[in-house]
């Protein structure tokens, strides 16, 4: 049996995974696929690519572009989820901050740099035309829990994450969301370690199929609205919204997006180079 290590964040975006690792769907195909959570998204996953430490990534668009422009050796092999991602942009309770406005020269908590969060927090501020030198600064928290204590203490200002996942802490009266910002491209990607494509494509290709056919009818999964409240600890009400707005993708990643999100990453000044598409894809 080959055992495949794979990450991604433990949201419900992912719950297609879930789903196909209880039912042992991979087993069946003689893959042992070990999924591993990362609460600090990201960064962290980049980071585990490079060392080795996964084979396989669940990630977002904008950081495992950028961070295979910069030399990570993976490639990305589909698009996951098709639609944006909108990140809610957050403060304490009981902040001063009412609009995104307010937010302009304060501190911006992150869980790394490279992340998702400190990535889109680039796009928020040219969405407001500030100057990114001088208007952003920010304030490493690591994870969820970490912006939470950052933004109570006083630490930080704001913090974007999924709007969702942060809902309940909104609900909570912990933070209060201003704004949201969607991503301007597909939210997340499937990308694998060069050397573990190159040695095992088949397997790659087996997995894709698998999760697939899951994404595909995933909406039509009966009660799954009730599942991704109870699993994630949702309002129903909101899981049903996020529903509507979702979709699930089983095609590569166009050449288009690929450009379209490096020229962003440029002009934001947190990319240094280009590189041509196949170098960042590879259509297994």
């Amino acid at each position: 049996m080959k055992t495949v290590k794979i990450g991604g964040v433990p949201e419900h975006f992912n719950l297609a995974w879930y789903l196909t690792l209880k039912d042992g769907e991979y087993k069946d195909e003689d893959i042992n696929l070990r999924w591993q959570d990362y609460h600090s998204g990201t960064g962290a996953m980049t980071e585990a690519l490079r060392n080795g430490d996964i084979d396989m990534a669940v990630i977002l668009t904008e950081g495992i572009v950028k961070d295979i422009a910069e030399g990570n050796p993976s490639k990305i092999v589909q698009v996951f989820v098709e639609t944006p991602l909108i990140w809610g942009i957050h403060v304490a309770d009981g902040s001063e901050f009412k609009t995104v406005e307010d937010l302009k020269g304060k501190r911006c908590a992150i869980s790394r740099y490279g992340s998702g969060s400190h990535l889109m927090a680039y796009i928020n501020a040219e969405n407001k035309g500030w100057n990114l030198e001088t208007d952003l600064k920010f304030e490493v928290v690591h994870n969820l829990d970490g912006a939470v204590k950052a933004l109570s203490n006083g630490d930080a200002d704001y913090f974007m994450w999924e709007k969702f996942m942060t809902k309940p802490i909104v609900d909570a009266g912990v933070f209060r969301r201003v704004a949201n910002c969607p991503t301007p491209w597909p939210c997340f990607v499937i990308a694998v370690r060069n050397e573990f494509l190159e040695a095992n494509e088949n397997v790659v290709k087996i997995i894709l199929e698998i999760i697939n056919n899951t994404t595909i009818d995933f909406k039509e999964i009966p009660s799954i609205d009730r599942m991704i409240a109870n699993r994630y600890a949702l309002e129903l009400e909101d899981v049903q919204e996020w529903l509507t707005l979702t979709e699930w993708s089983q095609r590569h990643l166009d050449e288009a997006t690929v450009t379209k999100v490096q020229q962003k990453l440029m002009k934001l000044d947190i990319l240094s180079e280009q590189r041509p598409y196949h170098q960042i894809v590879k259509n297994v």
